[in-house]
């Protein structure tokens, strides 16, 4: 048995005639997906697969689909006689369009064999002339096919050697996925090994000697710059110009013996032009290397990967211009590389340029991977003058982009997998965002959208505490607390330890006015201080979930021009009504049914205004808020979904208790859900709550983030007062036809989205927390604001 090899990225075109067993091949050797078939492709298009007057359609729709998988990074075969240079060369165009390597697999049987087969099909009724014509077009092209652009070229001669054929697929040599590290990845080092070697000991005869011994014993991987790559063509006798120290480099080897040298050349010649590694989360490169060439093989991706994004022109120090493509990168895996030295390391997009400019007097950088840790080594002298000065670290001048969050997109969470966002949901998105958000750095997390309990079955309540107990039991949640709901507005602060920051509404635009905010955010940083949280979490940052109260601090125009207004409205009018209606029933006529429903009406409006009178209660300090803290989202040093609410309600404690005029605490009770007593304890401190004027409360698992058989489990269900719920569905929701009406409403649709919105918050708080872009942590605040434009009951 012989084993071809092949590329498990390529294009694989079978060239053969007509009846050279091409079909059969394919189907034994590889997945049907993977094959595309010119006489399927005929059949597509005109329904018959012999029609050669198809041929110009059908190659169209083969070539329209092998381009498809190519570019998603999918082995490509190519069913199809292929016999002619012509019809080889788009095909060739196409791998080289998607930086993938051809392979060719030539099954050259005797005619006689080919011709016979033929005959014996029913659907091919021409001669042997035809296949003979074809055989001579194989064979005078057989030699030159290595000259069309096939990395390899293999030849099956006989009907046995077809049958004794296995397929072996290869890896490509910068496929390092399953090398999962850690890695310590090391910036530009031109030839300074006493800074290589000091590096090497902080981290864990020349430098070629030791950078080869390195790779050779398995230690090391290097990757190809653009000077070993002209080194080996110096050594190998090509015309080169021995510049940028490339023939102190060569005077150097002269002294040395001719095995070296050889063994130098080896070396430098077979160095891979980039690496990817975990899983794909890692590409190092020496110039850098944009996303759609990660894991490709082509003249093109090396270039890049060894001199970057070229003009073709050249600077006022005749050195290449070259694109900033790191400002342009969008892709998920980290990119380290060097080449154009920056006077220090700045994150930009996800990628990190190494090079410090060691042999011009810098530094020596090197990244510990995966914990980002940056770790250099000065430079002990200035061995190069450089033509260029090293440049200032790259800033990212647009960090955000149009394209970044227009139209359909696939979001990317650790806790949900895909999360789709509809084009016009982004649209409505980019509305809001543009005109009224705060600015997008600041932007780090939009707290969910929160669905209300399953209707209760109870007479005269639409909300009771026993669905939320319920709904939490069913999805094997045996412990839950139970947390008081602010009369107030959702607020998320972002402070650092010095002070700044900012507070923002749940819908991204600025809570307060910019001096307001500046003393809140100086006041909340003191408590942190002074309570010990920056020290405990090793923080220098804090995003906190909060409500800020009074409610009137966000709401009152709505009050004053909705709630106000309507209250006022029903008090008066029917006030009125009720004057006429007694007067007219002391006359003796017959008005008790229109007077009994006028009483419950005019008792409901008073309700009504009591209601909302509740939420205008002014906060007497100094500032006119108080602020209560109930989760801490994220920090620099990670984020804390998975403690439990517990470990969140006695940090916030610990914020009230050094400033208990700013802050304010959050009541709340644990209940087991399996308990009868427990669950009655639960709905009693509710009952407590709404009857003193209270809004109600929110039920969550006491363990905080949650997954069930099904996934991700709601992270909080709102349980609402009797009283609170006509501010939300009217004055009058609590009569008998409304009420039942309204206890048919739908909840699927809003926790579906509350889940959609959770999975997105925490997504971009992680990737906030761990340094990511400002691009890839605004594609989740802006994911969470777009679902909040899809058709949902406002009141739920």
């Amino acid at each position: 048995m012989s084993e071809l090899s092949i590329p498990e990225l390529s294009l694989v075109l079978l060239i053969g005639v007509s009846g050279s067993g091409k079909s059969t091949f394919a189907a034994t050797h590889f997945a049907p997906t993977e094959v595309i078939s010119s006489d399927d492709c005929r059949a597509m298009v005109c329904d018959d697969p012999n029609a050669q007057d198809a041929t110009a359609d059908a190659f169209a729709v083969l070539e329209f689909i092998a381009g498809k998988r190519l570019a998603r990074g999918l082995l490509t075969v190519i069913d199809a006689t292929n016999v002619q240079p012509a019809a080889r060369k788009s095909l060739l165009a196409l791998a080289k369009e998607h930086d993938v390597l051809a392979a060719a697999i030539v099954l050259d049987l005797p005619t006689a064999v080919a011709v016979e087969r033929n005959e014996a099909r029913a659907d091919r009724d021409f001669g042997a002339r035809v296949i003979k014509r074809q055989q001579g077009q194989l064979r005078r092209s057989l030699r030159g096919l290595k000259k069309e652009g096939f990395r390899s070229v293999h030849v099956l001669d006989s009907e046995q050697a077809v049958a004794e054929t296995s397929i072996v697929r290869t890896r490509l040599f910068n496929d390092r996925r399953d090398d999962h590290g850690p890695f310590d990845v090391i910036g530009d080092v031109h030839g300074c090994r006493a800074e290589l070697e000091e590096l090497l000991g902080t981290l864990s005869p020349g430098v070629l000697r030791l950078a080869m011994g390195m790779v050779e014993s398995g230690n090391a991987l290097c990757v190809s710059g653009n000077l070993e790559a002209k080194l080996a063509k110096a050594l190998g006798r090509g015309s080169v110009k021995a510049t940028h120290g490339l023939q102190q480099t060569l005077d150097q080897l002269a002294t040395e013996d001719g095995s070296f040298v050889a063994r130098t050349r080896a070396f430098c010649d077979g160095l891979v032009a980039h690496y990817v590694l975990d899983d794909g989360n890692l590409v190092v490169a020496h110039a850098g290397l944009k996303e759609k060439y990660h894991g490709r093989a082509s003249g093109r991706v090396r270039a890049f990967a060894l001199y970057g994004d070229t003009s073709g022109e050249t600077d006022e120090f005749g050195l290449p211009v070259r694109y900033p493509w790191a400002e342009d990168y969008r892709g998920s895996a980290t990119v380290l590389y060097g080449h154009t030295p920056v006077t220090e390391t700045e994150w930009v997009n996800n990628t990190l340029c190494l090079d410090t400019g060691c042999v011009f007097g810098g530094s020596l950088t090197a990244l510990r991977y995966p914990e980002r840790q940056i770790v250099s080594v000065p430079a002990q002298d200035t061995y190069y003058e450089p033509i260029r000065p090293p440049a200032p670290p790259e800033r990212d001048p647009a960090t955000l982009k149009l394209t970044d969050v227009l139209g359909p997109r696939v979001i990317e969470t650790q806790y949900m997998g895909r999360v789709s966002m509809r084009d016009d949901n982004a649209a409505g998105a980019l509305e809001v965002m543009s005109r009224f958000a705060v600015d997008p750095e600041q932007l780090f997390y939009l707290p969910p959208t929160m669905s209300p309990v399953d209707s209760s079955p109870r007479e005269n309540l639409l909300e009771h505490p026993d669905q939320a107990f319920d709904y939490f039991a069913a999805h094997g949640v045996d412990r839950v607390i139970c947390q008081e709901k602010h009369m107030g507005s959702r607020a998320v602060v972002r402070v650092t330890d010095q002070g700044s920051g900012v507070i923002h509404t749940r819908t991204g635009r600025a809570f307060l006015p910019d001096d307001q905010q500046s003393v809140v955010l100086q006041r909340i940083a003191r408590a942190a201080t002074v309570a010990g949280v920056w020290e405990d979490l090793g923080a220098t940052w804090l995003l906190l979930d909060t409500e800020i109260l009074p409610w009137t601090l966000k709401a009152e125009p709505m009050i004053r021009g909705q709630y106000a207004a309507v209250g006022a409205a029903a008090t008066t009018s029917l006030a009125s009504a009720l004057d006429v209606l007694d007067a007219a029933a002391e006359r003796g006529i017959d008005v008790e049914d229109v007077l009994s429903r006028t009483r419950t009406r005019a008792g409901n409006a008073v309700r009504f205004v009591e209601a909302y009178r509740r939420y205008i209660q002014p906060v007497d300090n100094e500032l006119g808020l108080q602020i209560a803290p109930f989760q801490v989202v994220a920090s620099d040093a990670g984020t804390y979904e998975n403690r439990d609410h517990h470990w969140h309600l006695d940090l916030a404690d610990r914020l009230v208790v050094a400033d208990p005029e700013l802050f304010r605490t959050t009541r709340r009770l644990d209940v087991d859900v399996a308990d009868n007593d427990s669950r009655a304890a639960g709905v009693r401190w509710w009952d407590d709550l709404t009857s003193a004027g209270g809004e109600g409360m929110v039920v969550k698992p006491l363990s905080n983030l949650t997954r069930g058989k099904k996934g991700l489990v709601q992270p909080g269900l709102k349980v609402r007062g009797r009283e609170y719920l006509r501010i939300i569905y009217g004055a009058d929701y609590t009569t008998p036809g409304t009420l039942a009406g309204l206890k048919n409403r739908s909840l699927g649709q809003k926790r579906s989205m509350a889940l959609r919105e959770y999975a997105l918050g925490l997504e971009g708080a992680r990737r906030a927390a761990t340094g990511e872009p400002t691009w890839r942590i605004h594609q989740c605040v802006f994911g969470v604001l777009a679902m909040e434009s899809e058709p949902v009951d406002p009141r739920l």
